[in-house]
């Protein structure tokens, strides 16, 4: 297994960051840096972008023109520590023109402020408030939910909460397991240590027994043979990735229709910087292809 050029230029480049874990490490300034940096991205044009409020939950609407009917509930990822919908706006925006659907970007409570379970307690907010409002929103039809690493989770819990409310799941690189117990966590942690893993779920559960609730570690679900046809994404170089494919093989084993793909050379996070890895913008038109097929 190689790491792509771009892959391994982007390790080597945080690889002098101060971790997660340490001591010295501000949960404040890096999210002030990921909103400065995000600043700086190139940004499409939509028909329509309007910040809105579901009830209680802030959220961020894209309308592309001509669009579809239907709407894409996007969760963005950050180990549930960082990001919010300004990181993602650039993403969003071109989840939009690729789908040709409205996009709905959650902007979720995060932890260590407010743990578990009050992000995925936001996101059925948001779903139950889209079901009345979609109409008057003009972005009735098929509901989808996509989300990569800890959005990634959250999308997949939205569905397992919600059954029957999606016609479709997307997930990129799902964040799953609290127990880190997959092999790739082991060979192919480049540029994503395990120990930045397990910071993220210690900052998420509210309690040590929060780690095996299924609406934390989804992995555990019982509720699995409910889901939509369902699009899971891993990348090569990412430990994650072990943990992503042994759901698509639950959800086959489950009678769910179910697309997995891996990126070879590639590590987590690619999806979202396509400036950077060439592969971003071939993933962002299959995960756009998947939620079409169902039109």
């Amino acid at each position: 297994m190689v790491l792509f050029p771009e892959a391994r230029a982007a390790v080597e480049a945080v690889a002098d960051e101060t971790p997660v874990w340490s001591d010295e490490f501000d949960i404040d300034q890096a999210r002030a840096t990921a909103r400065a940096e995000a600043v700086g991205e190139p940004r499409e044009d939509l028909a329509e972008i309007r910040d809105l409020d579901a009830d209680g939950v802030p959220v961020r609407l894209y309308r592309p023109a001509d669009a579809r009917r239907g709407v894409v509930v996007h969760l963005h990822g950050g180990g549930f520590v960082f990001h919010d919908v300004d990181v993602h706006d650039a993403a969003a925006r071109r989840l939009a023109n690729r789908s040709g659907l409205a996009v709905l970007s959650v902007d979720y409570r995060r932890p260590p402020e407010h743990r578990f379970p009050a992000a995925p307690d936001d996101v059925d907010t948001v779903v139950s408030w889209l079901g009345r409002e979609a109409a008057g929103l003009g972005v009735a039809g098929p509901r989808y939910v996509h989300g990569d690493s800890a959005g990634g989770n959250l999308a997949l819990v939205a569905a397992l909460r919600n059954p029957g409310a999606f016609a479709a799941v997307a997930l990129v690189y799902p964040f799953l397991d609290p127990q880190a117990g997959f092999e790739s966590y082991r060979t192919v942690a480049d540029g994503f240590d395990p120990r930045e893993a397990a910071w993220y779920w210690q900052q998420y559960a509210a309690d040590p027994a929060d780690l095996s609730n299924p609406d934390l570690a989804p992995l555990l679900s019982d509720r699995l043979a409910t889901l939509p046809r369902t699009l899971i994404v891993t990348a090569e170089h990412d430990p994650l990735r072990d943990e992503g494919e042994a759901l698509a093989g639950r959800l086959a084993e489950s009678g769910v229709e179910v697309v997995a793909t891996r990126y070879p050379g590639q590590v987590h996070g690619f999806w979202r910087h396509p400036a950077v890895f060439p592969s971003a913008e071939h993933l962002l038109h299959q995960v756009a292809a998947f939620l079409a097929a169902g039109h």
